[in-house]
């Protein structure tokens, strides 16, 4: 008797991350300093860990409604207002989840069906694929390397129109991981141009969203095309809240009609104390992430100024925490062997761009959350490896 044969066949088709697969292979190296980790180093904070601790206290240990309670839906549907010029009701027009993760899943599983195709700028984030093909879709990669990674509109339309008929969505994470490129207002609103002519959906994956180093707010393309936006975000990166896994996804109430019934066999309702905890964040901690984004730029540009006299091309990133840097045409350009070869010989990991897709060989990310000090070290054995590669 073989029961493996018996699974879901698309499950041959996706694999463990290659993100995971180099972890594990440098993980066991003495003393490895690792720049790979895609979650604040921050704490969260007190107030907000208070409202959690608070709400164990007082016995909150049963099951929300589906949709996560309604103060929450509301403090997220006030945040939202105040800082992006969005309006959702909270009774229909918000779900929470279990971090973006399952806000990513519940719509995908909503929306897809076998043959259809999902659009999405690359390099990027490798966490949408799997679930496309788990679901009998597809992927297609718009290359915006040449573009400084900018999906512009005649980009979108040229790949709307070859796959007319087949695209059912299109994926805009931005600030993008791993390239940490974000839009202007200018930028953001004739996307939506091209996106109002088709019959599609926009799937927008905004969760760095507070951290956006234009020194301008962030736009949504919800505030653009909100009949075709499902709007996902979350308090991970804005309030370090990773592990506490509150995701929201925002969307027209005949939207979230259907992607609720995916959301609820999927997870019931959110964690109860994480959900009173997000009330504090959203309601008394608008602006917790500015001393995190100050921090983060100090860490930007620091990483910038080494690595740029090394050879490394980089384009400035506007947002999130991570540098997507070509590596030196006279070095290693497989990028898994390089940073192979990079942890063993320096005790550093950072990840190889081939994990973000075909379009991200070539280059490598590293996250700059992480403290100064390893940021220092990690400068220091990164120009020594280049130093000794080159003789």
């Amino acid at each position: 008797m073989d029961l493996t044969t018996k699974f879901n066949p698309n499950l041959d088709k996706i694999a463990v991350s290659l993100i995971r697969q180099f972890d594990q292979q440098v993980s066991t190296i003495p003393g490895i300093i690792k720049m790979t980790l895609g979650e604040p180093d921050f704490y969260t904070p007190e107030h907000v860990k208070g409202a959690g601790i608070a709400a164990i206290e007082a016995n909150q240990s049963h099951y929300t409604g589906m949709a996560g309670l309604l103060d929450l839906r509301q403090a997220a549907a006030d945040f939202v207002q105040k800082k992006y010029k969005l309006t959702y009701h909270p009774e229909n027009e918000i779900l929470v989840t279990v971090g973006v993760t399952e806000a990513i899943s519940a719509t995908l599983l909503s929306i897809l069906v076998a043959g259809d195709e999902v659009l999405i700028p690359a390099p990027a984030y490798p966490g949408y694929e799997p679930l496309i093909t788990l679901a009998g879709g597809h992927l297609i990669e718009i290359d915006t390397t040449a573009n400084d990674f900018v999906l512009t509109p005649e980009m979108l339309e040229k790949s709307l129109t070859a796959h007319a008929g087949k695209v059912k969505a299109i994926i805009l994470n931005y600030p993008a991981n791993p390239t940490g490129v974000t839009y202007t207002r200018e930028q953001i609103a004739a996307l939506a141009e091209v996106v109002k002519r088709h019959e599609v959906f926009v799937i927008a994956d905004e969760v760095y969203s507070e951290l956006n180093y234009t020194g301008e707010p962030h736009v949504s393309i919800a505030e653009y095309a909100p009949e075709q936006t499902i709007l996902l975000n979350g308090l991970s990166k804005s309030h370090a809240m990773t592990g506490w896994r509150i995701g929201l996804i925002f969307a027209p109430a005949i939207l979230t009609a259907q992607l609720i019934k995916t959301h609820q066999y999927l997870v019931t309702s959110a964690s109860t104390q994480s959900q009173f905890a997000a009330i504090a964040a959203l309601r008394d901690g608008q602006d917790d992430a500015s001393p995190m984004k100050a921090e983060y730029i100090k860490r930007r540009d620091y990483i910038i100024s080494h690595m740029e006299p090394l050879g490394f091309k980089i384009i400035k990133p506007d947002g999130a925490f991570y540098i997507f840097a070509k590596i030196p045409a006279d070095l290693n350009q497989n990028s898994f062997d390089f940073c192979v070869d990079f942890a063993q010989k320096q005790a550093v990991a950072i990840i190889p761009g081939i994990s973000f897709g075909q379009y991200g060989e070539g280059f490598v990310r590293l996250s700059y959350a992480a403290s100064m000090e390893n940021i220092e070290i990690v400068m220091q054995r990164l120009a020594a490896y280049v130093a000794a590669e080159r003789g």
